[in-house]
């Protein structure tokens, strides 16, 4: 199928319209071009080698001549080539096309023209979200050879900003697994270890962005989906509130009767990429219905110090490895060396969360996924497609159990501005081998609806990745971030993968 190409003009139009809404009641509108340039002084280093920079110093680097968007594209291209046979994290890719918009970026330079402030900067899009010009499976076979219409908003935004797509990142059939494997194009591995699976549902994101294959990636989190694979992969990501960023052109859309569990929010292998991310991918589009146009803090003017932070160890459903529970302890003794007021406690209900959430899940009998895929025009499926569905009076009591849950979860939050866990209970886990409540901690913050940052802080006995999940209250990512910078500089963060 092929579909009309996009121009520049009408990517910046439909970011434009949401940046405008967004700055009409005070939240922080996508960066311009004066401020990205106000910031440049204090943008790191680029990296040796380049493709692991971070988004910001590629930005600044190819907006100052310093480096040029075609060198960068072709890092990652190149690295993309070494690393996919052992990963098969890319599965479709632009590469023509790509070096085409990064020759067509470094003239935008030379010219002295307006620039965004992703400009020249290559990125991967995981395929569950809509790409205009690049077929988007959702791993569906009904969509073996779907090229969508338009862009995803998400991915419109990026575009407009700037962004060079790359390529497709793998993902489970509709998102609904946490191992990436499907029937179009089967099973990615972990760049730590290729025996383990590198989470799901954006294992392919978080693979390719940990090998520096792209600068950043866009997932999608359902019950952890970017989290996870954020912690299996070492590299952070972030779930934003519900309502911050708009789900138009993801493969399961908004709507259903577990509307409020799914988010959009991008990958960087360092904290500051979701810094600059998160402000260009947040506001109305005027489709996505649930997505309104909240404040939008900035990290750098939250005091640390200042903070009153909760953490636990174990959420009573499954405790985790003794090393994971040693590295949610580091990070919540660096806050308190910082002057927060540190406390072991939880959220009342957490307990709960996991079967409630489950139960959320389940409710419509996976009627959901069959219409998904009855849309794609399949009936083949590598999930599940049918279940038992709740009469209506055990539907009420579900609805019931779960708003009570988020109640009693968010009376926690009067006294603490910060919750530090667990991101799973176990580091990477080898092919096949999900065990579901070890997915718990994940979960929780998708049945509540808040925002929660994932940034390595250790590593186990095998070698492999272990994060930290920094969870704040409703619309309060700019706390998120600015605690997960503060355990990056102290705990080590992002380190290249052995592959």
């Amino acid at each position: 199928m092929t579909s009309p190409s996009v121009s520049r003009r009408e990517l910046l139009e439909l970011a434009g319209g949401a940046a405008a809404a967004v700055a009409a009641v005070g939240c922080r509108p996508v960066p311009s071009a004066v401020e990205v340039r106000g910031r440049e002084a204090d943008a790191p280093a680029l990296a040796d080698p380049l493709y692991y920079s971070s988004v910001r110093s590629l930005a600044a680097a190819i907006r100052a001549g310093r480096v040029t968007s075609v060198e960068v594209v072709d890092n990652c291209l190149a690295r993309i080539d070494a690393v996919n046979p052992a990963l098969n994290a890319v599965v479709q890719l632009r590469a023509d096309a790509a070096r085409d918009e990064a020759r067509e970026a470094d003239l935008a330079v030379a010219a002295g023209e307006p620039l965004g402030p992703l400009h020249g900067v290559p990125m991967t899009i995981k395929d569950s979200l809509d790409t205009v010009d690049l077929v988007t499976t959702g791993g569906s076979q009904g969509r073996a050879s779907f090229v969508p219409g338009r862009d995803a908003t998400v991915v419109a935004r990026a575009r407009a900003a700037g962004a060079i797509l790359l390529g497709k990142t793998n993902t489970p059939e509709l998102t609904l697994s946490f191992e990436t494997d499907n029937l179009v194009y089967g099973r990615t591995s972990n760049p730590w270890d290729q025996s383990r699976t590198s989470g799901g549902s954006s294992g392919g994101a978080a693979a390719i962005v940990a090998c520096g294959g792209a600068a950043f990636d866009i997932g999608s989190d359902y019950g952890g989906s970017i989290r996870l694979p954020a912690h299996f992969n070492g590299i952070t990501g972030i779930k934003p509130t519900h309502g911050r960023v708009p789900r138009t052109g993801h493969i399961f859309p908004y709507g259903g009767t577990h509307d409020s569990f799914q988010q959009i929010g991008p990958f960087g292998r360092r904290v500051d990429d979701l810094v600059l991310l998160l402000p260009i991918l947040a506001g109305p589009d005027n489709i996505d219905p649930a997505i309104v146009p909240m404040p939008l803090g900035d990290p750098a003017a939250v005091d640390v110090g200042a903070l009153r932070v909760g953490f636990h160890v174990d959420n009573d459903i499954r405790t985790p490895t003794a090393e994971t529970q040693t590295v949610v302890r580091a990070a919540a003794e660096t806050l308190e060396a910082l002057g927060a007021r540190v406390d072991e406690s939880r959220p009342d209900g957490i307990e709960d969360s996991f079967a409630i959430g489950f139960g959320v899940f389940g409710a419509d009998g996976r009627a959901a996924v069959r219409r998904l895929l009855r849309d794609a025009g399949t009936d083949e499926a590598s999930i599940p497609t049918t279940g038992d569905g709740l009469p209506a009076d055990e539907l009420d009591r579900m609805f019931d159990d779960w708003y009570d849950l988020r109640s009693r979860m968010h009376r926690y939050l009067d006294d603490h501005d910060v919750i530090l866990c667990p991101v799973n209970a176990k580091p990477a886990v080898p092919h096949g081998a999900t065990d579901l409540p070890d997915y718990s901690y994940t979960l929780t913050y998708n049945a509540t609806g808040w925002p929660g940052v994932v940034v390595r802080g250790g590593t186990s006995p095998e070698g492999l990745p272990i994060g930290v999940q920094v969870v704040a209250a409703p619309a309060r990512e700019d706390v998120a971030l600015a605690v997960a910078l503060e355990l990056e500089a102290a705990l080590g963060g992002f380190a290249p993968p052995p592959l």
